[in-house]
């Protein structure tokens, strides 16, 4: 750096340890110097190549500069942000976005809402293909320099490129198949992805500042399979017991509960012998078997 500084690995100095605890044993074995010391050297050898493995399991934890535990080999696999986890099993991927989730009461079931600053930014080669292929612009970088502008044209654009184009959603922690589920996009203002509250469930989603991630299928392939069998209003059941995982809960019961009671000032009309209106499923029962 700047200034003569430099940055070095944790396990440069690690490394460092043992070489130089190995070459000082090597030394004391050539000049044959007492047994003691050079079972302590051999000690001190141990430890250095312990430290190396994993720091502070065994004896005394190696430090550096300003008092630091050294990160040892074991410290750079283990972990969520170790070479497993953040490297090996969880990967970054191009076409994908991340947003906080809010309800979306007017959407149907297999749609989610989208928010128009994140759809430009993942559809954007489509876009840009489009707008070219309409003789809107010549070349990618005029292409790219009028989606800046975000003008109705490249909405108009944008929307005909979304059109039966499915998305998947994702929340983690994907912990069975339906964790991930497909949707048809619907352009929105704001920056919250909508979701419909029926989907809920399989997601074990609420509207709490819960995140969730998008993804967009490229290849025809992958449309065809995200529509087919990924779609949400195609996964009513749980795979795991059988039984529907969308079922009305909450607001909606209250709401079709509170639409379709009795009101108390409600006067029952009178058809003769015949009481036609119930407040409950039992009772429409309960008339029924006292014909």
């Amino acid at each position: 750096f700047d200034g003569g500084r430099f940055a070095t690995s944790d396990l440069n100095d690690l490394y460092k340890r043992v070489i130089n605890r190995n070459n000082r044993l090597a030394r004391l074995q050539e000049i044959l110097a007492p047994e003691i010391i050079v079972r302590n050297e051999k000690r001190m050898l141990q430890e250095a190549v312990d430290a190396l493995i994993d720091n502070g399991r065994r004896g005394r934890t190696v430090v550096g500069a300003n008092n630091r535990a050294l990160k040892s080999l074991s410290d750079i696999i283990e972990g969520k942000q170790g070479r497993f986890r953040q490297n090996l099993l969880g990967k970054r991927v191009d076409y994908s976005g991340r947003s906080v989730i809010v309800v979306g009461p007017k959407l149907k079931m297999h749609q989610c809402g989208l928010p128009k600053e994140m759809a430009i930014e993942l559809f954007q080669p489509f876009v840009i293909h489009r707008l070219i292929r309409q003789n809107i612009v010549n070349n990618i970088k005029a292409a790219k320099k009028l989606i800046q502008k975000a003008d109705d044209e490249v909405m108009q654009v944008l929307q005909e490129v979304i059109e039966g184009h499915p998305i998947l959603l994702n929340r983690a922690p994907t912990l069975h198949r339906l964790g991930i589920q497909a949707f048809e996009p619907k352009l929105v203002g704001g920056r919250a992805i909508q979701l419909h509250p029926l989907v809920c469930p399989a997601f074990n989603a609420d509207f709490d500042g819960d995140q969730m991630a998008v993804h967009v299928p490229l290849a025809l392939e992958a449309q065809t399979e995200a529509r087919m069998l990924m779609l949400a209003s195609n996964n009513i059941l749980s795979p795991g017991t059988g039984e529907p995982i969308v079922t009305p809960s909450q607001d909606m019961v209250l709401g079709s509960y509170y639409l379709t009671a009795l009101q108390p000032n409600y006067q029952k009309p009178n058809f003769g012998d015949n009481n036609t209106t119930f407040a409950s499923l039992e009772d429409v029962i309960f008339a029924f078997e006292d014909k």
